[in-house]
């Protein structure tokens, strides 16, 4: 099943808004500068590019926190670029955990729990869709896709000629098959 636009712009949005929250907080709560909004922008515009070319289908957890955490990385480095003049890359931050091992730690956790989040919701949503998709089909044969419309029905159910069957499963049902259609 794949996403359409409006699906895809709103999976996109979701995850742009998660991942960019996600980096400016966590880049402040590190003890870095706020980011400037200009480069917020920009971030922001860059992750929904991003997210809206990767967003066609379902993705699994670890595609959601492997794409998660390089778009966290460069969205750290970027806010450090753009956050106060004079402090060149790599930056480091003047209180909070710094460039060390415990903000790396920090970084990674937050954005695992985050990935599980939104894959989890992404697995609900495709669950979601593929369920409503089948009822509606079965309700409204008429909104079904028109490559599956065009498709003409298989030749007519047909039943074989009985076979004669040996004396020990002469008396037997067998009853293998779909039904007959009924005429």
């Amino acid at each position: 099943m794949r996403a359409r636009l409006p699906l895809r712009l709103t999976r996109a949005a979701t995850f742009s808004a998660v991942c960019l929250a996600l980096a400016v907080l966590g880049h402040a709560a590190a003890g870095g500068s706020w980011p400037r909004p200009w480069v917020v922008a920009v971030a922001g515009a860059a992750v929904m590019v991003t997210a809206v070319l990767l967003a066609g289908r379902e993705r699994s957890m670890v595609t959601i926190n492997a794409g998660l955490a390089t778009l966290q990385l460069s969205l750290h480095e970027l806010f450090a670029l753009g956050g106060v003049a004079g402090i060149p890359p790599p930056h480091p931050h003047v209180r909070g955990l710094g460039e060390s091992l415990g903000m790396l730690v920090a970084h990674l956790t937050a954005t695992l729990i985050t990935g599980w989040w939104l894959a989890r919701g992404e697995s609900a949503l495709w669950v979601l869709l593929r369920s409503a998709g089948r009822r509606l089909g079965a309700m409204f044969p008429l909104l079904r896709s028109p490559a599956a419309a065009a498709v003409p029905p298989g030749p007519a159910y047909v039943p074989a000629a009985p076979v004669p069957a040996p004396a020990v499963l002469r008396h037997s049902v067998s009853r293998r098959g779909p039904p007959l259609p009924a005429a």
